[in-house]
This record gives C-alpha cells, structure tokens and sequence, in this order.
C-alpha cells in the first residue's frame, strides 16, 4: 500500500448534476480525496480558506462570485491551492482572463469525462493543463499579440472589487443587497456603483448587463 496522501480536492459548481458527475470521478479514485463542495462562488472561497484542498475544480459561472473572481481570492487566502477551471466556454479572452488570475488549469466540461482524472493529477503534481482545443486558442492570441487594440480592448479594465459590483448589480442586486454580501455600507455601495459606471460609461443598469455578458462575467 502507497504512503503517499491522497489528492484533496473542493468541487465549485452550481449545477447539482454536473457536481454528482465530477463526484463519482473523483471517489472512483484510490488515490483523491473530496473535502468540499460550493455552490456559489463566496461559498467557494470559504471552504478553500477553511479546508486548503491541493485542488478546485472551480466552475467559471457562479452566482455571487464568478470562477475568475474567486481565483484571485483563493490564490491570495490559499497560495498552495491548484486551480482547475472547469467550463463550457473557449473564448480566447476567457482563456487568457482565466490563466492572468492565477488559474493553473483550464478543462472544457465536453472533456470532463476523458480527462478531469488526468487534469487533477497534472496540476496537483504542479503542472499546467489545458483543454487540447484550446491549444489553437492560446497559440492564436500568440499570432495576434501584436495587432492593433479593438476599440472594445482600449475600454477601461474594472478592478477585481469592480467585477465584484458588476456582477451582483447585472444579477439584480440592490445596493442594499451589494452591501450586505460584500459587508460594507449602503453609501459605499452607491459609491461603488457610481463610480463603476462612470468608468466604463455606462448610463443604465441594462447597460451594466450588456457589458456583464458581453464581457462573460455573467451568463445569458
């Protein structure tokens, strides 16, 4: 019998099927370990906080707290900790978002079956892993690295608190809501709204919603 200590691993999805799937892989393995799951994004960083698994397997679209946005927090509460992100999406500026928060993975959910085991393994051994399609992704952006920004690409970036605005206002949240879930005051809520408009030039909360998925920080 191996000494070696099992892969500990959090699921972070909000979808109950795709989490029971991922599930029956991991405890199909001698060798991993489920120590969590989050359904939410925040939820998603407490348990990493509270657990500091070897790997997440973090869903890109949460409610709360997106993949991107909870990467960075993760990374800052548990350094250690390996981020797979797990999503249907291959746009190349989600790619290039997921890897610039920290992300050491990224695995289409059309592949989960044949290679979330391997995945797990690559990046918990310290590697990066990545979707074979999104090889031509990555080496596409390569190629156009050095052409003129799109006016799209000149617009100001949010910061991750920004993000973290935008995303509960385009899901409906009122500043009341925004401020109990980020623990800060009404006024600086409105703030905080104010100023995220103004920096994006935005005029209306349809607006913020456009630009929200438009920019995969929610989905449609």
């Amino acid at each position: 019998m191996s000494d070696q200590l099992p892969i500990r691993i959090v699921i972070a999805d909000d979808h109950e099927i795709v989490r029971q799937g991922v599930r029956n892989l991991i405890e199909s393995e001698p060798d991993m370990e489920l120590c969590g799951e989050a359904t939410i994004g925040r939820d998603a960083v407490d348990i990493v906080t509270q657990t500091t698994p070897d790997v997440v397997v973090l869903d890109i679209s949460m409610p709360g707290l997106n993949g991107i946005e909870a990467t960075r927090q993760i990374l800052r509460q548990s350094p250690r900790t390996r981020v797979l992100m797990f999503t249907m999406h291959d746009a190349e500026q989600l790619v290039l978002e997921v890897f610039n928060a920290g992300a050491h993975g990224y695995l289409l959910k059309s592949d989960a079956g044949r290679h979330l085991i391997t995945a797990i393994r690559t990046v918990a051994s310290g590697s990066r892993y990545f979707s074979s399609k999104l090889s031509e992704v990555i080496f596409e952006s390569f190629l156009h690295k050095d052409l003129p920004h799109t006016p799209e690409s000149t617009q100001p970036k949010p910061s991750s608190r920004e993000r973290e605005i935008i995303q509960l206002l385009a899901e409906g949240k009122s500043n009341k809501e925004v401020a109990a879930v980020l623990g800060i005051s009404v006024k600086t809520a409105e703030t905080h709204r104010a100023a995220v408009m103004r920096k994006l030039g935005l005029h209306s909360i349809s607006e913020l919603v456009r630009y929200a998925i438009r920019n995969k920080i929610i989905e449609a």
